[in-house]
């Protein structure tokens, strides 16, 4: 009948929640608000959940995505509301849309990411940035269910740059694709601790995916940068990548400016959410 798309956040401790700790508090909600989902068949039918390039676990992220199967048509401002309001704080849905193509997943072609450095002087970053940046390949090791991998991590790196902390003196741009939104990472900042450094960094999802620690690691193999505390990280954006700025743009953009489907007979196009059980 209806499928929705939503964009949801992991903040603060909530960043520590696995992929399947989000999906069980997830089905949760939806029991909680009484959305009317649509089921799998077979011997243990499941509501239809699809989701989308999870951020790993320890990262936060402004920009994790998922889509729903409803049996009844939902206005999916209010069905994000009422989600919203069954999560618990930290795990937020932020935005909806009424998905009108296929092939969600493949919309999403990059990732923006910040990485707060505690302790590590902007000016040291600055120069692993750049010599990293400078590399034909960066070779690391990442451990797998089938042992130690060995892969390239330079190649899917299009932006990687170096934001001043708020508050410092201002320096130079972190280059294309950088984001503005401030972390909300805890204690990456605090006065005292020998500075603060802010990677801006954008990345193409390929196979295998290179993940922020990867890069970290071919900072370290390229520069020796070792932060001394481990890096706050959050994903800031991900969505298809305007290839002549090297911005990640919205996903959701070609849902909104898609044509309603139309209702079926005697079905509203904006049913009423019905509110939580007690």
């Amino acid at each position: 009948m209806q499928r929705v798309r939503l964009r949801y956040t992991k903040r603060g401790r909530l960043r520590f929640t696995s992929h399947r700790d989000f999906q069980r508090a997830f089905e949760r909600a939806l029991r909680r608000a009484e959305v009317p989902m649509a089921y799998s068949a077979g011997f243990t039918p499941h509501p239809k959940v699809s989701y989308a390039n999870a951020a790993p676990t320890g990262t936060g992220s402004e920009a994790e995505y998922l889509e729903i199967a409803l049996v009844q048509r939902r206005d999916p401002e209010q069905l994000r509301a009422l989600l919203d309001a069954c999560m618990p704080d930290g795990l937020d849905v932020v935005d909806a849309v009424e998905a009108h193509g296929s092939d969600f997943s493949d919309r999403l072609e990059a990732s923006e990411w910040e990485l707060r450095l505690a302790r590590v002087e902007p000016e040291t970053a600055r120069a692993a940035a750049e010599a990293f940046l400078a590399a034909e390949t960066v070779e690391v090791e990442r451990r797998t269910k089938k042992g130690i991998r060995t892969f390239d991590a330079r190649a899917a790196v299009l932006a990687l740059g170096v934001s001043p902390a708020p508050g410092a003196p201002p320096g130079r741009s972190p280059g294309p694709g950088a984001g503005t939104v401030a972390s909300r990472q805890d204690g990456a900042d605090r006065p005292g601790e020998g500075g603060c450094a802010i990677l801006r960094l954008v990345v193409r999802h390929v196979t295998p995916a290179v993940r922020p620690d990867d890069v970290l690691s071919g900072l370290r193999a390229t520069a020796d940068l070792a932060p001394p505390v481990p890096a706050a990280v959050t994903r800031l954006a991900q969505g298809p990548l305007d290839e002549e700025s090297g911005a990640v743009t919205d996903p959701f953009a070609p849902d909104r400016d898609a044509v309603p489907e139309p209702t079926g007979t005697g079905v509203s196009s904006a049913g009423t959410v019905p509110g939580p059980t007690a």
